[in-house]
């Protein structure tokens, strides 16, 4: 290979064949991935190209990238749990300060066969805390010879996330939602995490992002324990159209685009994400209703005698 081409190939301004020669790869280390990048090549974690002015979001005027507000940012998304498993439903606009700026974005993503995690805040940093989150779990299983249970895909979770507080603390913030089934319990769970780092087991449902507040509301009135998968999906489809219907930062179903909110579901079979046509069925439904009666189903109302 050419010298030239050497360099164009060389990854963080080290070349390949400089980079397993290192003593780093050779040695047994933990089965941490965020570990090993953290000692071998610290420039290519998430928090050190963007909170740190390594990148192209960075904060401030004298960058010349504006404020954190103009940055990309995904906004709502909404997990609940289900009878054998778990739906997490993502509204698919992103906003840069009062413009939109992407109409299909995808904040739902798979992160190993039994998790999935949705993302909240700057975009760009939400996405690489999720493709480093999933090469984590890919490392560890590599490594372990078995699959991380839940509560500890949680707790590495929390710690790439706990990693971003820099850039946290200059308005760069990104939080996920993440889902999964449990092997050990054989029920879906719902973890949500604060800007330091923080994990919370939630119970039943959860959601984040600006839509956050009503799309909770409005699944409050909706939601009832053991329901079918089938239903969840259609009462989480509900909220996210309260949620875009309340605040301007989230994307309900545009029909007319033929864009339609990411539904992706966790059971004992996997992770599995809707195809559009199925999302589909479910937003037209939803849609359809709303034309006759705008704010949505009433909850039933029961005394307390009965």
């Amino acid at each position: 290979m050419a010298a030239q081409d050497r360099k164009d190939f060389a990854v963080g301004g080290f070349e390949p064949q400089a980079r397993w020669q290192d003593s780093a790869f050779l040695a047994a280390g933990s089965s941490s991935f965020t570990d090993f990048l953290t000692m071998t090549a610290p420039d290519l974690l998430p928090r050190i190209r963007h909170a740190e002015g390594g990148g192209s979001l960075q904060h401030g005027s004298a960058s010349g990238a504006g404020s954190a507000a103009d940055i990309p940012h995904g906004t709502t998304i909404i997990a609940a749990e289900c009878d054998g498993g778990a739906v997490m439903v993502g509204d698919r606009r992103a906003t840069a300060g009062n413009m939109i700026s992407q109409r299909d974005m995808d904040k739902v993503f798979g992160t190993d066969e039994f998790s999935c995690v949705g993302i909240s805040g700057v975009a760009g940093i939400g996405i690489d805390l999720v493709r480093l989150f999933q090469v984590e779990l890919e490392h560890y299983e590599k490594l372990e010879g078995r699959m991380l249970s839940l509560e500890g895909k949680a707790n590495r979770l929390a710690g790439l996330v706990r990693a971003n507080l820099a850039g946290a603390m200059q308005g760069l913030v990104a939080v996920p939602l993440l889902a999964g089934y449990d092997q050990d319990t054989q029920q879906g769970r719902i973890f949500s995490f604060d800007v330091a780092g923080g994990k919370y087991a939630e119970r039943r449902f959860a959601s984040i992002g600006s839509g956050s507040i009503f799309a909770r509301g409005a699944l409050k009135k909706l939601y009832r324990d053991g329901m079918s998968m089938e239903d969840v999906v259609l009462a989480v489809m509900q909220s996210i159209y309260d949620a875009a219907d309340d605040d301007s930062a989230t994307g309900g179903p545009d029909m007319s685009r033929r864009i339609y909110p990411v539904v992706a579901t966790v059971t004992a079979d996997g992770y599995r994400r809707m195809s559009d046509g199925e999302a589909a069925g479910y937003a037209e439904a939803v849609v359809s209703e709303r034309m006759q009666a705008p704010d949505g189903p009433p909850a039933p109302l029961r005394s307390a005698a009965s």
